[in-house]
């Protein structure tokens, strides 16, 4: 699966129409995690979602979808789930009391066109305060395959969500057209309110993790790491510049797997090494990012959507594939606690502008493998930023790069200069490593 942006997705021009399934009742008030609490806190806006985009064939009825989409929504707990905020401002969660029934909208396309309505509704459909924050839509071209979107906001979604919806809608409506309830063969999924509860009731984190972070912080002037050259006038959110690299093809990244082998780390690690590299490179600084880590660390998640990451910081100041390694290994366990009592004293997350952010992405780590013939993207939202954000996407067609940050001279400058290192250090690294089956180097 490809990741890319709703400005730059493949989407055809076409007749659009979208499925809710209505929320004007609710139930059980239920807890917020902490990236929830901070995502929703913020209030309601555009561009907070993300989605995947799937072509099938035609003709497909908006009946057998909508029964398809109900079926998928029963299933993920969190999909039946909606949030508010207080008096105060503080972001509530409860539970969705009404009937999974599909309702459908057809939109006027006009001269916005197709790519720029589906923006317009998704941006309104998914905004964290919407009731639900969730939509499925449907483009119908004058001829070739129908576009299917599944769109949610950030609360209810991560990226291994994606596939993991796109996989049910697919089966539903396999069952739905063989006269089988949508999901027949499939068992609930896991709640993401469960994990949320499980990680609050779990032990304080130890001293050391707690003395790590403030330790952190405190590099970073009192918040997380940010890009470290000038990004140009960050007073506020800046237009967005997005970029994709195809950095390395399957041969390519078979290479530098077995590079990464013959060094005794793994493929993230190498990677880790190729960015510290850069950063000593281009800006004189040790390698400082936020990292987020997902939490699925039970069977049970695997299946299961939800917000199943937290921000974590990668702080490596040595480019040796070792050290990289411990690097990795700190991130990971200093993202493995419960960060709300750790950030409290600083009024939660710190985010300045600036903020660097990497993202690391093997689908083919996921428990779900989408057939080619369905093309399917990753597509995320267009909003105006002010931090940087590189995301590391590794699939069966190899690796490719995609980076988000303020469309600003001086940034694209000072990124795109880091950016061109990181790809040749990618590439000089795959030169270096053999293929899966070769003979060893000789003497």
């Amino acid at each position: 699966m490809r990741l890319t942006n709703i400005t730059h997705a493949r989407l055809p021009e076409g007749r659009l129409s979208s499925c809710t399934i209505p929320a004007t009742r609710t139930g059980r008030r239920l807890p917020v995690s902490f990236d929830q609490g901070m995502h929703v806190g913020a209030g309601p806006r555009p561009g907070t979602w993300m989605a995947v985009s799937l072509e099938l064939a035609a003709p497909v009825t908006t009946a057998e979808l909508g029964r398809a989409w109900a079926g998928v929504v029963a299933r993920h707990p969190t999909l039946r789930t909606v949030f508010s905020a207080d008096d105060d401002g503080r972001p509530r969660l409860h539970e969705i009391a009404d009937a999974v029934e599909p309702v459908w909208t057809g939109h006027d396309v006009g001269p916005l066109g197709t790519r720029a309505t589906l923006q317009r509704v998704v941006d309104d459909a998914c905004s964290p305060l919407a009731r639900p924050s969730h939509r499925l839509c449907l483009i119908e071209p004058a001829d070739g395959p129908v576009v299917v979107v599944i769109a949610a906001d950030h609360s209810h979604v991560d990226a291994w969500s994606l596939p993991l919806l796109a996989r049910d809608l697919v089966d539903g409506l396999a069952d739905v057209r063989a006269g089988r309830p949508a999901g027949a063969g499939r068992e609930p999924a896991g709640a993401f309110v469960e994990h949320t509860r499980e990680l609050a009731a779990r032990p304080p984190a130890p001293p050391r993790v707690v003395e790590r972070w403030e330790q952190i912080l405190a590099d970073g002037g009192g918040t997380m790491p940010v890009f470290p050259l000038p990004l140009g006038d960050l007073s506020t959110p800046a237009p967005e510049t997005v970029t994709t690299d195809d950095v390395l093809g399957a041969d390519g990244l078979e290479r530098l797997e077995a590079r990464a082998g013959e060094l005794r780390v793994r493929l993230l690690d190498l990677v880790v090494s190729v960015l510290s590299r850069a950063a000593a490179d281009v800006t004189g600084r040790p390698l400082r990012a936020v990292l987020p880590v997902h939490s699925r660390t039970e069977p049970r998640w695997r299946d299961a959507v939800g917000w199943f990451i937290t921000n974590s910081v990668l702080d490596c100041a040595s480019s040796d594939p070792q050290d990289c390694r411990a690097a990795v290994r700190e991130t990971l366990e200093l993202g493995s606690h419960a960060l709300e009592p750790i950030m409290r004293p600083h009024g939660g997350m710190p985010v300045p502008p600036g903020m660097f952010m990497l993202s690391y992405l093997d689908y083919r780590r996921l428990p779900v493998t989408l057939a080619p013939e369905l093309q399917a993207q990753h597509i995320s939202a267009s909003a105006p930023t002010t931090g940087v954000q590189v995301w590391f996407v590794v699939g069966d067609s190899g690796l490719h790069l995609r980076a988000r940050y303020p469309g600003t001279e001086e940034a694209h400058v000072s990124v795109g200069s880091w950016l061109d290192a990181v790809v040749r250090g990618l590439r000089t690294e795959a030169s270096r490593g053999l293929p899966c089956g070769s003979a060893s180097r000789s003497a």
